[in-house]
């Protein structure tokens, strides 16, 4: 994927993006004797409207890759353009006007909530910061908000922990859309909450998303929840894109190697299926991040792999429309 001006119809561009964490030694002389290499060279684009699905197991990378995005983490290379406007080029005042357009949901809803602020206050803040309303107003528009979330709005004066888990996560929805953004990462939002609550949620983003024309980044380990709700899904692996293509596309003809391994443990819910499919049982444990494997990040516990697995990282290149994929064997 080379550097090029977005097209109308996406709306973000994330083209070698880069973020290593330094490890440093020492107590009162620090010398950084190492990295954790939690992103490399990670490149995709999202469309207006569509929800993109980033999958693959704890400490992957994905978490970071969302807040890198938005500029929690600055990225030490590669660029993110938002509306044709690169993010990392942006400081101050500049950066904090685009950061209207980009929230995020954050993962665990107890402590992504200040306990000494009540469910009104959190969601106002965010319009009183930028100046979009004064008091009264943003009283009206937490109002119109809680409403919006499924929550009455008489809730305003009360604090997080009068509320259950999914319901202080409809208050995260709520403050991530005061701002009304074109784009909302949202990090692993359903993880800490109960089964029962999870497809409540997710139902709820998706009719937000159906009235407000919202683009996601969606977060997520659970696989069968990703195909439920993306359009088009990323799969990565310590650090690293393996493959990327249209939701249906990845579900029945996966390519990579570590995809067909994630797919074949989501449950069938097809006793007679279950029991005739193959199991892909990968070997051996994840690389460590501050370390990680020469050439292709999965080649140690890949089936497939030969010796220019080892040599040469692989190109994450176009196998077929739309459907990109970094493996030398396919």
């Amino acid at each position: 994927m080379t550097n090029q001006i977005l097209p109308s119809s996406n709306l973000l561009r994330v083209n070698g993006l880069v973020k290593h964490f330094p490890i440093y030694k020492g107590f009162i002389f620090q010398k950084q004797v190492g990295a954790v290499h939690a992103v490399d060279n990670v490149s995709f684009d999202v469309k207006r409207g569509e929800t993109l699905g980033l999958v693959g197991e704890s400490g992957c990378g994905k978490s970071t890759t969302g807040r890198t995005i938005l500029q929690f983490y600055r990225p030490d290379a590669g660029h993110v353009y938002m509306e044709d406007v690169d993010l990392v080029s942006l400081k101050g005042e500049d950066l904090r006007k685009m950061r209207r357009k980009m929230q995020m949901i954050f993962q665990d809803p107890y402590a992504s909530l200040n306990p000494r602020m009540t469910v009104g206050e959190i969601i106002a803040e965010p319009l009183l910061a930028h100046h979009l309303a004064d008091r009264k107003e943003a009283i009206e528009k937490v109002g119109s908000l809680l409403h919006l979330v499924g929550l009455n709005p008489a809730y305003y004066h009360r604090y997080p922990h009068e509320f259950s888990g999914g319901q202080r996560q409809r208050v995260g929805v709520a403050r991530a859309l005061s701002l009304e953004p074109s784009l909302i990462v949202c990090d692993e939002p359903i993880s800490a909450l109960d089964v029962s609550i999870q497809a409540q949620v997710v139902n709820l983003l998706e009719d937000l998303q159906a009235q407000f024309n919202l683009t996601y980044i969606f977060i997520a380990h659970d696989l069968s929840m990703v195909r439920h709700i993306s359009d088009r899904v990323a799969v990565m692996y310590l650090g690293v894109i393996m493959e990327l293509t249209d939701r249906e596309e990845l579900y029945t003809h996966p390519l990579h190697p570590y995809t067909q391994a994630l797919l074949s443990a989501v449950p069938i819910p097809d006793p007679k299926k279950e029991r005739r499919r193959q199991r892909i049982i990968l070997q051996g444990d994840v690389p460590s991040p501050v370390n990680p494997p020469s050439g292709c990040r999965f080649r140690t516990r890949c089936p497939l792999a030969a010796p220019i697995c080892a040599e040469q990282a692989p190109e994450f290149r176009e196998i077929a429309t739309d459907h990109h994929v970094a493996c030398h064997m396919v």
